[in-house]
């Protein structure tokens, strides 16, 4: 096998040993295996359907499902020698299946049933959506669920810190830490019901086409009129967890594909846009970043410590971003009945999940790297009083106090420092407003303007 120093590309370069779990669903030998597993299954099925396989022994089902059970490097390299010879990668996994079944000792004249009726494409259109759904159920959901319940957590733990919200670069009135955490939570939860009930179950359909060389089942009918393939079809399928395309040319159309990428890009979106927060968060001072003893932070300034995890994460999202996409753009195009654009494209759906998992064990190594800054963050609300004029104004427009707006906005809106004074000299000097509300307005302060005490 090449060394990891020699890959081109640094999923299986620089970060083989984050992404190599997805090597079983998106390798070339993991798409061989799951294209064998559809014929195999195919012909199982249509064991029991078509009266010229009546005599298949039944009790040599598992022997066949063996083939793709135990389907390895080595059987993928002997997949490989017969592609050298055809040309054509799902030609060549039939003639591996060939090949076992004689080794198997199966009866010889029924191996012209693997395959039949068949495309390349219905091979291919089915064992895409598995493998990607299998990825989505073993991988990537419940990394991603892992990520929110550390940020649910996170927002928990920070939920007492007041913090000076800003908005358009400004200081605005005051947020909480856990809140802006738990802005994030909701977010992603929200996309992650697209895809799964909260029990596992996908609400995402997968979608697959399998319907023979232009879509219409042509040969099957030709082959067997009296059978209603149709139904047959849509029945096997269901039985792999894919929803069969009823209309379709060579290839599928890719909608649901296309629409699961697109939540994907909006999940990683939604990561980077917290990424780029809390590195804003940490230059700003508001967490410190734990100092491992060992590491480098600058090959010139040797007191850097930078936020490098965060940083990674933000461009390996940004860079799945592109492909997912891309992805989702491309391969619900194809010209009249189908040209080979979406082959060479859909090969790199594994691409994607690759820097979107290193993204997620990224976030997740920098959150595990910060410490919130509770000076720092006390001491922006007291510099930043002007932020209690929005409560100010609020009491007194409850009060029937005329334009306080105006009266405020002349008092903080001035270009100099506004002080806890300033506002009390504001507060003392208000005609016509009783002690009790002049007391409630004294209490207000940058630490308590908060809003209300939301519920997790």
């Amino acid at each position: 096998m090449t060394d990891p120093l020699e890959a081109v590309s640094p999923l299986d370069g620089r970060y083989k040993e984050k992404t190599k779990e997805l090597g079983q669903y998106f390798s070339e030998m993991a798409y061989q295996k799951y294209r064998c597993m559809l014929e195999i299954e195919y012909f199982i099925e249509l064991s029991k359907t078509v009266p010229q396989l009546a005599e298949f022994p039944q009790d040599r089902v598992e022997d066949l499902r063996g083939i793709y059970k135990g389907f390895g490097v080595e059987a993928a390299s002997r997949v490989k020698k017969h592609e050298a010879t055809t040309n054509h990668d799902v030609k060549a996994v039939e003639y591996y299946i060939r090949d076992q079944w004689k080794e198997l000792g199966l009866p010889v004249k029924l191996v012209e049933f693997v395959h039949f009726g068949l495309t390349s494409q219905d091979v291919n259109d089915v064992a895409v959506p598995l493998a990607l759904k299998d990825c989505m159920s073993n991988m990537y959901l419940p990394q991603l669920k892992e990520l929110v319940s550390t940020l649910e957590g996170l927002a928990k733990e920070w939920w007492q810190y007041p913090m000076l919200a800003r908005t358009h670069g400004q200081p605005a009135t005051p947020t909480r830490l856990g809140k802006e955490i738990m802005v994030f939570v909701e977010r992603l939860k929200a996309q992650i019901a697209l895809i799964v009930n909260e029990d596992g179950t996908f609400v995402h359909k997968f979608g697959a086409k399998f319907g023979g060389a232009t879509g219409g089942l042509c040969a099957h009918q030709i082959a067997y009129p009296d059978i209603d393939w149709i139904g047959w079809t849509n029945t096997f399928l269901g039985r792999l967890g894919l929803n069969r395309e009823q209309f379709t040319t060579q290839v599928s159309h890719y909608d649901t594909l296309s629409s699961l990428f697109h939540t994907l890009s909006r999940i990683n979106v939604i990561l980077l846009d917290m990424c780029k927060d809390v590195w804003q968060y940490i230059s700003m001072k508001y967490f410190t970043q734990i100092v491992v003893k060992d590491e480098v932070g600058s090959s010139a300034m040797p007191h850097k410590v930078n936020p490098i995890d965060f940083e990674n994460a933000e461009g390996n999202f940004g860079i799945a971003n592109a492909l997912l996409v891309h992805l989702a753009q491309s391969l619900p195009i194809s010209r009249l009945q189908r040209d080979l654009t979406s082959s060479t494209v859909v090969r790199n759906v594994g691409v994607p999940f690759g820097h979107t998992v290193i993204g997620f064990k990224s976030l997740k190594k920098g959150l595990g790297k910060i410490k919130v800054n509770a000076a720092q963050l006390s001491r922006d609300l007291d510099e930043n009083w002007a932020v209690a004029a929005e409560a100010i104004q609020t009491i007194l427009r409850r009060e029937g106090y005329p334009d306080p707006y105006r009266l405020l906005k002349e008092a903080t809106r001035t270009g100099g420092e506004i002080s806890q004074e300033t506002l009390t000299t504001l507060i003392e000097n208000l005609e016509g407003v009783s002690p009790e509300v002049k007391d409630e307005l004294r209490r207000v302060s940058p630490h308590s303007f908060t809003g209300l005490p939301l519920v997790l």
